[in-house]
């Protein structure tokens, strides 16, 4: 071995320094931790020529590193970051510092290499030694890696630093962190009860902290825990602010609990917080879906005594309800008291108005107020006024005016959107021009307006009702390719399509690949296939359908119901249409029956009758009440004395006045089988004691008909009857 040159000798401890830092640091570095196997050689070949240097190598030829020393390394890094990055600023502890979240680090450290409970050590290392905010600033880079996102130890130790340091801001800022982080991996729970007990362990609460709670709470729809900690919190002396109130009163909104909305708003009241514009449209917005309008008003009256009355963003936003609701009167006299308040109505106003007025069909009306605005100096109508004026045309299948202000949108130098396309497409879908449609579908992607799903289904419906059904296909699968998710609307426009051409087979499986995609049927989806099914005399398969939806939830519709029922009725199955109907609770089940009876009499072929008479006596086991004007037509299509003379049955005997005028109804037609059946009734009617008004209904009828007949004495008896009944009533 050469022997070291004595000139040299003094250089060898910083070698030694130099070598070990470099070595040291080839653990954290990525850029120097690859070339680690020539640093190994580099510092093996020095070791063997300096004897002396007092290196220690590893097994694997790197020097030995212990924790505590990628602890203290790390801390010297970050430290040296931290003021790298602050050397603008003189003082790192100056007030407004340790009250704002310090900027995060740009370390240049192999993450991996480091664990969880090493990442704790230099938390509570930094925060001892270089202060609250060099620790928060490591912190910062420590959550933003999935390996330490979500390590609660860390959080709890820097919060538990900070608040040693007399950081509680800090702390909460960290807590709030902890909050946000554990909701995303579905531990908001756990962070709750971490944050409750840090305030325990000298944490003062904060109402931020608990808006962040409460926050986080309600969007993972967890309501009821958010009221909790709102309970636990103010126990603990947390004074709640406006912030609190929003988004507990925004919760109960969106849920449409209206009970929990005014106790919140009481409770708000109590403690003197006024309610601020914004929450209050969200109210505005719950009470109008509920149809509870009176409460707004109530709501505007107790905000205006509270000194912040409504604006013309509540009052818009009442008036958009209003319309959505089809109450237009009423949206005109809100409008009316908005302005004799102070307030100008808007383009936004001026537009759900219009809306409005479009929806009931009223395009005339929505015209003349379009006008308005488009002739004022103050607002010009914008992309959704002209939209809901397009619709509006659209509706009426006035496609010429609605191309007329697509023309004059231009003009004005607005641009439309992919809802003023898509209203086109649809309306000239519905009119019947398919071809225009395409047109305007290939225009929107011209000007750079991407169709979106409803486009499609727009142009998909339309193709069906064409009977272009492979265009209609291949115009699906296309949408697919581009990215759409077909909809609800989309699968039942297919399955609709399909059963008006008679194919039931494709529709069936069209709808074995909507549940197969995720997509849920409604009853629409599932009472447009089962008609399908009906027309095509496949009862099997539409009877498995329609157990299918109502074991979902679903409730068929009239029709559909109405259809089932019919076709097995039709095939001289009444018992079967019954079962169908047994699922229904008891006022469906009654209308349909109702509705069935009359259907089944006005068909025309008589042998039908027993089929009703099957219906009529299963109703009349469930105590059905029959209307007068169902058994009006029951008796006057199959002119039946069976049906006639037990009339009795069809009606509720404690209703006698709907009882007296059925057979009033049926006196006046002079058929023979109600004459019949009427000249019987007289005397029973008057031993048994009617009301007067009764009889003066009946009485004149029954006169005519024993005329009509020649049955005088009939008539003397029952006379007899009369003026005994009267005596008795007038003494």
């Amino acid at each position: 071995m050469k022997p070291t040159n004595p000139k040299s000798q003094h250089l060898i401890p910083s070698i030694n320094q130099c070598l070990s830092s470099l070595l040291k640091q080839s653990i954290l570095f990525p850029s120097i931790h690859q070339h680690r196997h020539h640093l190994r050689l580099l510092f093996s070949h020095y070791s063997i020529s300096h004897p002396n240097s007092s290196l220690e190598v590893e097994d694997d030829g790197s020097p030995q590193s212990t924790p505590s020393s990628v602890v203290s390394t790390i801390c010297n890094l970050v430290f040296q970051a931290h003021n790298h990055q602050n050397s603008s600023s003189s003082s790192s502890s100056s007030s407004s510092l340790i009250r704002t979240m310090p900027k995060p680090l740009h370390l240049q450290i192999e993450p991996t290499l480091l664990s969880p409970e090493q990442s704790v050590t230099v938390v509570a290392s930094l925060a001892e030694k270089h202060g609250s905010m060099v620790s928060l600033s490591f912190f910062n880079w420590a959550i933003a890696l999935p390996q330490f996102r979500y390590f609660m130890r860390l959080y709890i130790e820097c919060a538990s630093s900070l608040i040693r340091n007399g950081n509680s801001e800090g702390a909460h800022q960290v807590m709030r962190l902890m909050v946000r982080n554990f909701r995303e991996a579905g531990r908001l729970k756990d962070a709750v009860g971490i944050v409750l007990d840090m305030h325990n362990e000298g944490l003062s609460p904060n109402v931020h902290t608990l808006n962040c709670i409460l926050g986080a709470a309600v969007e993972a729809g967890w309501v009821q825990f958010a009221e909790e900690v709102f309970d636990e919190m103010s126990k603990k002396g947390v004074c709640p602010n406006p912030c609190t109130f929003k988004t507990m009163i925004g919760a109960h909104c969106r849920l449409g609990e209206v009970e929990g909305v005014e106790r919140w708003l009481r409770v708000m009241q109590e403690m003197g917080i006024l309610l601020d514009n914004v929450t209050c449209t969200l109210v505005v917005d719950a009470f109008c879906r509920k149809g509870l309008v009176g409460r707004v008003y109530a709501l505007f009256e107790r905000m205006t005594e509270m000194g912040l009355p409504p604006n013309v963003i509540n009052y818009s936003a009442f008036v958009n309800q209003l319309c959505k609701r089809g109450s237009i009167k009423q949206a005109f006299e809100v409008l009316e008291e908005m302005v004799k308040k102070g307030w100008k109505p808007n383009v936004y106003t001026h537009t759900a108005l219009i809306d409005g007025l479009c929806k009931k069909g009223w395009t005339d009306k929505a015209f003349r107020l379009f006008l308005k605005l488009v002739r004022s100096n103050s607002y010009k109508p914008n992309v959704c006024t002209y939209t809901a004026m397009i619709s509006g045309y659209c509706k009426e299948d006035k496609m010429n005016r609605a191309e007329m202000l697509l023309t004059r949108m231009r003009e004005q130098g607005l641009i439309p959107n992919t809802n003023t396309y898509t209203t086109l497409v649809d309306g000239h879908c519905k009119a019947g021009n398919i071809d225009r449609a395409h047109e305007l579908m290939d225009q929107m992607v011209v000007e750079g307006c991407v169709p979106n799903i409803c486009t499609y289904n727009a142009l998909i419906d339309g193709l069906f009702k064409k009977g272009r059904v492979e265009e209609a296909y291949k115009l699906l699968i296309e949408a697919v390719r581009l990215g759409f998710t077909p909809s609800k609307e989309t699968y039942t426009s297919m399955i609709c399509g399909y059963c008006r051409d008679g194919n039931t087979a494709s529709a069936l499986r069209m709808l074995g690949n909507m549940t197969d995609n995720g997509c849920t049927p409604d009853s629409v989806t599932y009472g447009t296939l089962i008609s399908g099914l009906c027309k095509d005399s496949k009862l099997d398969e539409a009877r498995k359908l329609y157990d299918l939806m109502i074991d979902k939830g679903h409730a068929p519709c009239e029709v559909t119901r109405l259809t089932m029922a019919f076709e097995y009725c039709k095939n001289d199955d009444s018992a079967t249409a019954m079962a169908v109907l047994d699922k229904l609770d008891k006022k469906l089940w009654i209308r349909t029956v109702k509705t069935l009876i009359r259907k089944l009499s006005c068909v025309g072929k008589k042998y039908r009758l027993s089929e009703i008479k099957k219906l009529i006596e299963t109703s009349i086991l469930k105590a059905l009440d029959w209307s007068g004007i169902t058994v009006i037509v029951l008796c006057r299509k199959y002119k039946c004395m069976e049906l006639s003379s037990n009339i009795t049955l069809f009606l509720n005997n404690d209703d006698k006045m709907r009882y007296i005028h059925v057979l009033s109804l049926l006196g006046r037609r002079r058929k023979s089988h109600t004459k019949i059946f009427m000249t019987g009734r007289l005397p029973h009617l008057l031993k048994s004691k009617s009301h007067i008004r009764v009889i003066h209904l009946w009485f004149p009828d029954f006169m005519d008909t024993c005329s009509a007949e020649h049955n005088y004495g009939k008539l003397v008896d029952s006379l007899e009857l009369l003026f005994e009944f009267l005596s008795t009533f007038l003494s």
